[in-house]
């Protein structure tokens, strides 16, 4: 049960009629209606991993409620080693578990040792590499006296299980979610019509861009030996936009079904294919992890590293870097991917330019000057160079891809086996870009745009939004891309 989906829709709005009908204002009620619907949707996805999220959920609710009650800095210190824990032993079982043990096999077998040890059928989680994540920074942020600990087991369970982020994001921190849970909720039609004109929005980058692409993209990746250098470079960049509007899109989704709801839920994009740097891209793209990640790893290994001087930032960011491209999954190639964007900050900490945050300033005509537009792709290409080894299956596809780019047939025409395809949805990238660019000051590029229009062009924008996706939503339902980490 997809976004994308009639399914989804017919769940949202049995939700959305309860929740504020015989429920409106009744807040102990909305949220227990909050997590059996969460909890009906995770396991409409995966329902054998019900008791885990629920067994997951109860152990780091009571080792909050014992942190919060310690009065030794040491019991203290054990409790919050036990919840990291937690949440890091289930993501090294079911996610890493057997990937080290064929890695150490390989290992063994290269060296002449030969290993009989043999993977364990084990089944990832939906959605475990972010409910996870919510786990540890609850006791973390209890730790360290941010938060207190939350008495309401409901509340709790809503926010780790929270339907419309628990299988892809965004991260939401305890301290911003929990106490809207515990808040009065009524229907706020403003705030209900925003999250609507946000959901369209993520949907037509879903459906109308990403679906498409996808199409496109996974033909040439099927059959790699017979394409031409122009074809392989097209498509790496095609899957850069691919990637961005099917994440963008779902997030953009996430937060609309959130505001209906009258909850906030975390920014998670901020328009970063108009980055300038490697930094700022990073800032800007997958923003609820980046921040996570940030704040739990980076900084304290800068702060350990401090003594080193730019090479203690170097070593953090880099380590940081490594994290954020092993999260995403069990694969040498998504460790090189981290390794490379980690590398990537090098000469920005080298010339001291890592922790500026310079205001883009179009020019004259409403466009970026020529100078911040050579950054802009210029980031933009070493991010595509980057996202070929996230999309390869091993490192040997992903170098043979590389390599086979820059050959003689790089400066002829690319070719698609749906041509039609190809170009349509190219129109399509470029007004989606084109929106953006204009709305990029805003939380998302319409809400910004619209709010200058009147209301026939405003309503014909939206109807041209809503054909779109109708006349190209393929016929069979797409999951997200990162539904698989």
């Amino acid at each position: 049960m997809i976004f994308n989906s009639v399914s989804f829709a017919g769940f949202f709005l049995v939700v959305f009629f309860l929740y504020y009908s015989p429920l409106k204002g009744n807040t102990k009620a909305q949220n227990w209606l909050l997590l059996l619907s969460s909890y009906f949707f995770y396991g409409f996805a995966d329902w054998k991993m019900v008791p885990l999220l629920l067994v997951a959920t109860t152990i780091i609710y009571f080792l909050g409620k014992a942190l919060s009650k310690s009065n030794s800095d040491k019991n203290s210190s054990i409790l919050t080693y036990l919840g990291v824990l937690t949440g890091v032993g289930l993501l090294v079982y079911f996610k890493y578990f057997n990937f080290f043990i064929d890695s150490f096999s390989s290992l063994f077998n290269a060296i002449g040792l030969h290993s009989n040890i043999g993977s364990f059928n084990i089944i990832m989680p939906l959605g475990i590499s972010f409910f996870t994540f919510k786990l540890i920074s609850y006791v973390v942020e209890i730790h360290r006296g941010k938060i207190e600990y939350c008495k309401d087991f409901v509340s709790f369970s809503t926010y780790i299980a929270f339907f419309p982020t628990i299988l892809s994001g965004p991260i939401d921190k305890p301290n911003t979610f929990i106490p809207q849970l515990q808040q009065r909720r009524t229907f706020d039609f403003a705030l209900a019509v925003d999250g609507c004109k946000q959901i369209l929005w993520g949907l037509f980058q879903k459906v109308v861009i990403a679906d498409n692409l996808a199409a496109v993209i996974n033909d040439v990746w099927g059959d790699l030996p017979g394409q031409s250098s122009s074809t392989l470079f097209l498509t790496a960049i095609l899957f850069s936009i691919q990637l961005y509007t099917d994440f963008s899109g779902y997030s953009h989704m996430a937060i609309g079904v959130g505001k209906i709801l009258g909850i906030q839920i975390t920014k998670n994009f901020n328009y970063p294919f108009f980055s300038r740097s490697i930094d700022e891209f990073w800032r800007n793209w997958h923003i609820s992890l980046t921040s996570w990640l940030t704040e739990y790893i980076f900084m304290p290994l800068n702060i350990k590293f401090r003594n080193l001087g730019k090479l203690g930032i170097i070593l953090a960011i880099i380590a940081n870097m490594v994290v954020v491209g092993v999260w995403h999954g069990p694969n040498w190639t998504f460790a090189l991917f981290g390794l490379y964007n980690g590398l990537l900050f090098i000469p920005l900490i080298i010339s001291d330019s890592f922790f500026e945050k310079k205001k883009l300033k179009p020019n004259k005509y409403g466009l970026p000057t020529l100078k911040d537009l050579s950054k802009m792709i210029g980031t933009f290409l070493l991010i595509t160079l980057g996202l070929i080894l996230f999309r390869a299956d091993d490192i040997g596809q992903a170098m043979g891809y590389i390599s086979d780019i820059f050959s003689n047939s790089l400066f002829t025409i690319p070719e698609f086996e749906e041509k039609f395809k190809a170009v349509r949805t190219v129109v399509f990238i470029v007004f989606f870009f084109a929106i953006e660019w204009k709305g990029r000051l805003g939380i998302y590029a319409i809400d910004e745009i619209v709010k200058k229009w009147n209301n026939p062009i405003r309503w014909s924008f939206y109807s041209l939004l809503i054909l779109a996706i109708g006349m190209f939503m393929a016929s069979d339902e797409s999951p997200f891309i990162y539904f698989q980490f």
